[in-house]
């Protein structure tokens, strides 16, 4: 059995990240293009693949209208 190198606590913070994407009506494609980023860059952190650091969350919760303390409850 192979260890996850995320916490609980950060696996929320993904779900968290989908449902927000979601809730805002934006797919994966839309989010990257206002990134100016390919839509891979959020498939993988939507997968857990790649890291998200404290400025992008906040640029993630700023498209998202959402507070950074949503993605952390």
């Amino acid at each position: 059995m192979t260890k996850s190198i995320h916490s609980n606590e950060y696996k929320n913070v993904i779900k968290r990240l989908q449902e927000a994407r979601k809730e805002a009506g934006f797919m994966q494609s839309e989010v990257a293009e206002k990134l100016k980023k390919p839509q891979s860059y959020i498939s993988k952190i939507e997968r857990g693949e790649r890291r998200v650091d404290v400025a992008e969350l906040s640029i993630l919760a700023k498209i998202y209208k959402k507070s950074l303390e949503y993605f952390t409850k």
